[in-house]
């Protein structure tokens, strides 16, 4: 699933250079997974052990693993076979040459996999057998499982199926788990309609697939079928079909996105059978995948590794069969327009088209050792090959030589010493190797997002901590900026022209809590340009990204990414965000927001935006004050020669006069009250909403150092309204002075000695 492109809903994007010195990001930000907070906040962010349990039938759209490693073993299974079609056994890893590309390799893991002795097996002697697709088993229990098992795969696209396909394609299915399977079979039943979902884990209960199988009936998604005939690639011989309307649709630019997801389905269900050891084969029937030249081509290339890593053999079924055309089309379709009907040119397109959709098939198969099935009046045979194919092999491993990491592709040869007469073998013929970031196509990292973005694994290559607040615009709209912050020291730097540069991709979606359905998103790309003196200064601090969203009231998920695009590392953040419906007749608060830092909001050409689509952008954020802007502080780590700014909203009853409103801030430390300030009257009132903005500075080289809960507090003098806000922060003791030295120090910007108008200071809390 492509990352959704901004919408209009995403409202500004902007790097900053954060003044605060570089610490660890995430050690202590209290919204973080990895962090444990002094007190934990009221509405804790909801981390994985605590999701609800998963249904029978599981969606993987979202569970792909990313699995990277810096040693390759390359693993090929090798059918050896007499003039007989039996398998040839007893032999020893002596006897296996590999080369790749002309280069001997050394065989380092050797293994029979005897499928032919359990399948000759009485069935009595088999135990149940049940293996879960998608979840991590331990290795040990895995590898006795599958051993001497043949593992098959049915894969079902009902996107490119037409309702009477896949009723063949399941009657084929339902005959060999009937008839045909086998006591070392263990099959499993995987299905990509609008998502990809495991109908059946990989088993040998035949009862249990007999009824998953009756269980599939075609529905909407088949009506996706339809478009799967778009053109592969415009010619002269075009021929469109005449639908008596002003206007013909080009189906081209939305086959690209269907086939990718035909694609990316094949490449999912790859990735979650890799940690099962041993030769997977899967049984994909479809509607046929037409291209549309290169567009699709790295999509392609991705489930095909995908296989190959995986150790899994495509069969391609075209579920069509054997389907004798009618020149022109049957009475589904319109007509050709134009001439091409007396040319032949209808004709020509509509087998081109039909050559097409099976071109794509053929490669899947072929480049993963698999084969493809075409014209099939019996799907009978696809299943026999499958089983033929895997009656018994061998499991040969070697480490490559080639330590390039380009991506190319690897020819791979296997030979044999002292065969009997007659024998011959059938392996895969390569792989694609793997890629540094620093050879991706522009396909490849969009790729490399997408999986970042879709996994529930989250990316911790590039530290990165993220913080949320919510300020209500209207009775219907909050504003919820995000402040994401990278250690400058884990950041690669080029140089070029005597200057320092890096680069980031920012992504955030919103989706709303337990579904899939995404309301906003975001995405930039942004360049960072130092000079010399400006880069060493910045090698010490922190860098600041900047955003955020529009929404309605509601529960939310945000997930966030960044990606430092010198390496290619990412790292990813997720939370819940809870935005209350309004109350008019109570006062409300909105988040506390804490701060070190006010900047001048001004551009700068040290720092270069490439918004990938138009913002939305407000006539003012809340956090923009007189022509500065209110920094967060991400980590919520100060120290105690520095001023903390809180700045939270309070939201009136309705009839009520915002300027009779009060506010003041109280420190907790272990659970104790330690302090609080005095109560100030509102720094600025909303003509518009009513909405009271709360501005205080508070000095900390009076406060003791450790962990506090900051609680800002609102009351309606004369009513009974009061409303209450919490945050958390740490404070370290200040840094001790140091004598200056030859070599200059990072110097950070100057925080502002006093408050912003219209507040004053409060006093100070007593140190404890």
């Amino acid at each position: 699933m492509r990352i959704p492109r901004r919408k209009f809903s995403a409202i500004f994007a902007a790097l900053a250079l954060a003044a605060a010195a570089a610490i660890t990001l995430g050690a202590q930000n209290s919204q973080s997974p990895a962090a444990t907070p002094a007190q934990p906040p009221p509405q804790a962010p909801i981390n994985a052990s605590q999701q609800p349990p998963p249904p029978i039938v599981r969606s993987l759209a979202q569970s792909k693993n990313v699995i990277r490693a810096t040693v390759d073993l390359v693993q090929i299974d090798v059918q050896v076979v007499d003039r007989d079609g039996k398998p040839v056994k007893g032999l020893t890893q002596a006897q296996f040459h590999v080369s790749e590309d002309g280069k001997q390799q050394k065989v380092s893991t050797f293994e029979y996999f005897d499928v032919e002795r359990i399948e000759t097996a009485a069935a009595a002697d088999q135990s149940p057998i049940t293996i879960a697709l998608g979840a991590i088993a331990p290795p040990a229990q895995l590898q006795q499982q599958v051993k001497d098992r043949r593992l098959t795969v049915l894969f079902f696209d009902m996107s490119s199926l037409e309702p009477d396909q896949l009723l063949r394609s399941i009657a084929a299915s339902d005959k060999f788990v009937r008839t045909q399977m086998s006591p070392a079979d263990l099959v499993g039943i995987v299905v990509f309609g609008n998502q990809l979902e495991v109908i059946a884990d990989l088993t040998n209960d035949k009862s249990f697939l007999e009824r998953a199988l009756a269980a599939l009936k075609p529905g909407a998604e088949s009506q996706l079928a339809a478009f799967a005939d778009a053109a592969a690639q415009p010619t002269d011989f075009t021929s469109t079909e005449d639908t008596d309307a002003a206007f013909t649709a080009d189906n081209t630019e939305f086959n690209i996105f269907n086939t990718d997801r035909k694609l990316a389905a094949i490449e999912a269900v790859a990735d979650i059978l890799a940690d099962i050891p041993g030769r997977k084969s899967v049984v994909h029937f479809t509607g046929g995948i037409t291209q549309t030249g290169e567009e699709n081509r790295s999509q392609l290339r991705a489930a095909t590794d995908a296989a190959n890593r995986s150790n899994v053999s495509i069969y391609t079924v075209d579920a069509r069969g054997l389907l004798a055309e009618i020149p022109g089309g049957d009475a589904t379709s319109g007509a050709a327009s134009g001439t091409s009907m007396f040319t032949g040119n209808a004709v020509y397109t509509q087998t081109q088209s039909r050559e097409d959709s099976r071109e794509t098939l053929a490669t899947l198969a072929s480049d993963t050792g698999g084969r493809s099935f075409f014209d099939l009046g019996d799907f009978g045979e696809a299943f026999k090959s499958v089983q033929d194919d895997g009656t018994g092999y061998y499991l040969v491993g070697y480490y490559s030589t080639d330590g390039v990491r380009d991506g190319r592709w690897r020819n791979v040869k296997v030979s044999v010493e002292n065969l009997p007469a007659g024998a011959h073998i059938h392996y895969r013929e390569g792989y694609y190797a793997p890629k540094d970031f620093g050879v991706y196509t522009t396909e490849d990292r969009e790729r490399q997002l997408e999986e970042a973005m879709s996994s529930e694994t989250p990316e911790v290559e590039l530290p990165v901590a993220v913080e949320t607040a919510a300020f209500r615009l209207n009775d219907t709209q909050y504003f919820v900026p995000i402040a994401a912050k990278l250690a400058s020291s884990a950041l690669q730097w080029a140089q070029k022209s005597g200057r320092r540069q890096t680069a980031f991709d920012f992504a955030a979606e919103i989706r709303v809590v337990n579904t899939t359905r995404a309301v906003a998103a975001l995405r930039d790309t942004i360049t960072v340009q130092l000079d010399t003196a400006r880069f060493a200064q910045v090698q010490q601090q922190a860098l600041l990204y900047q955003g955020g969203f529009v929404l309605a009231p509601g529960n939310y998920t945000l997930k966030f990414l960044a990606r430092e695009n010198e390496s290619g590392r990412i790292g990813t953040f997720e939370e819940n965000i809870s935005l209350p419906a309004p109350q008019p007749d109570k006062l409300q608060l909105s988040s506390v927001l804490l701060s070190s830092q006010l900047e001048t909001v001004q551009k700068t050409s040290e720092v270069k935006t490439q918004a990938l689509a138009a913002d939305a952008h407000l006539q003012s954020s809340p956090l923009d004050v007189e022509g500065q802007r209110i920094v967060p502080s991400v980590t919520r780590v100060f120290t105690g020669d520095q001023s903390m700014y809180v700045f939270f909203q309070a939201y009136p009853p309705a009839k009520s006069d915002p300027n009779s409103l009060r506010a003041g801030l109280v420190l907790f430390r272990n659970g104790a009250r330690v302090n609080q300030t005095p109560m100030v009257e509102p720094s600025e009132i909303d003509s518009k909403t009513g909405a009271a903005s709360f501005r205080i500075s508070l000095p900390l080289g009076s406060i003791a150092a450790g962990r506090y809960t900051l609680q800002a507090v609102a009351v309606e003098p004369g009513t009974q309204q009061a409303a209450f806000a919490r945050n958390y922060f740490a404070l370290r003791p200040a840094a001790p002075a140091v004598a200056p030295t030859s070599t200059p120090a990072a110097t950070p910007a100057p925080s502002p000695s006093s408050p912003p108008a219209g507040t004053p200071p409060p006093s100070a809390p007593p140190a404890r």
